[in-house]
């Protein structure tokens, strides 16, 4: 499999319910309470990061679904780690609503804001680089997902397009997505892995394709 520098392919792969994943990174966090758990969702584009959320937004109760896209629209790759901080992760720590509209969004006239409603149990942030030491404390568990780079490349294409302009898009992201990755070493920091996308045979409804995390 082709992976990232310094990362190790993890082992152990196993299908489980959707829900005994939910638990589990429920339990990493057993002294939670008066707040939603924040659960990263962290991988390259193209890994599924999108679709394992709004799959787990379905099945755990009371969830909810922040995109780091949006915090990032119209800003640096991955220089938006306190804009996040201070606007989402810490009213989520007090317990409350969030509703807030990014400077670039005003700036752009792009409408609506990023909401999350009190009351969730759990809140699901995913995106390339949300799993990185700057944010550990803010986050309650974490999934790394891990895929061969040149079928997560495959897709993205597909998803996103395979134009000139796009293709220079991709490698201009590529040359800070590598090396932030290999400093941060997502998947060795996170709580579960998930095959993104799997390679086993299961049920997307109501399975999952899981392995332990991969330790330096």
């Amino acid at each position: 499999m082709h992976l990232h520098p310094g990362e190790t392919e993890a082992v152990g792969w196993r299908v489980v319910p959707l829900l005994d994943a939910v638990r589990q990174l429920r339990d990493a966090s057993p002294a939670v309470t008066g707040r939603p758990r924040v659960i990263a969702i962290d991988g390259r584009g193209g890994a599924g990061k999108t679709t394992l959320a709004e799959r787990l937004r379905r099945v755990a109760p009371c969830s909810a679904v922040v995109h780091t896209d949006d915090i990032a629209w119209n800003h640096a790759c991955f220089d938006w780690g306190a804009v996040l901080v201070e606007n989402i992760l810490r009213p989520l720590h007090r317990g409350e609503a969030v509703d807030f509209r990014p400077d670039a969004w005003v700036a752009h006239d792009r409408p609506g804001s990023i909401t999350v409603p009190a009351g969730a149990d759990f809140v699901w942030v995913e995106g390339t680089g949300i799993i990185r030491e700057e944010l550990a404390p803010w986050l309650d568990a974490s999934v790394w997902m891990q895929g061969d780079l040149d079928e997560q490349g495959r897709l993205l294409a597909v998803r996103d397009g395979d134009s000139a302009g796009q293709r220079e898009h991709v490698a201009a992201w590529l040359l800070e997505e590598l090396p932030f990755l290999v400093r941060e070493q997502p998947w060795a920091r996170a709580t579960l892995i998930v095959g993104g996308p799997p390679r086993l045979d299961h049920d997307p409804d109501t399975e999952l394709v899981i392995a332990p995390p991969t330790r330096p």
